[in-house]
């Protein structure tokens, strides 16, 4: 019962601008800390898309395959100004469809790689969660 109660709470359709989070921004990474402080974990869910290794961090670009990730329903949101700033001039904040667990979908903000790709590196999708950056 409790746990359904904390899904309802959580639920995307509450008010407050979703991110989807796929990368540095996940629990466990470095730049975690600056969502975590004004942020609530909704679910987790894919994207269309590929996902490249670039050193200290990856990139989501288009692609075939699904790259897995975090949705956050953002406290502020001026938390946005402050994450672009962070992901820095390769990265463009655009809206894009998120699929949840048993297929339903949200559209959320989240940063598409828009940088050179010469030293790139595709992730395979089942190798996603596996790759470390710091």
């Amino acid at each position: 019962m409790a746990r359904r109660r904390l899904q309802r709470r959580n639920s995307p359709k509450q008010g407050g601008a979703l991110l989807f989070a796929y990368g540095t921004l996940m629990r466990g990474y470095p730049l975690h800390r600056v969502l975590a402080r004004r942020s609530t974990l909704i679910a987790r869910g894919t994207v269309r898309g590929a996902l490249l290794d670039l050193g200290r961090y990856p990139g989501l670009v288009d692609g075939r395959g699904c790259v897995s990730g975090e949705l956050y329903r953002l406290d502020d949101v001026e938390l946005l100004g402050t994450l672009d700033r962070e992901e820095g001039y390769h990265f463009r904040r655009s809206r894009g469809l998120v699929t949840l667990a048993r297929g339903r979908r949200v559209r959320a903000w989240l940063y598409r790689y828009r940088g050179p790709r010469a030293r790139a590196v595709a992730i395979p999708q089942s190798n996603d969660r596996r790759v470390r950056w710091r």
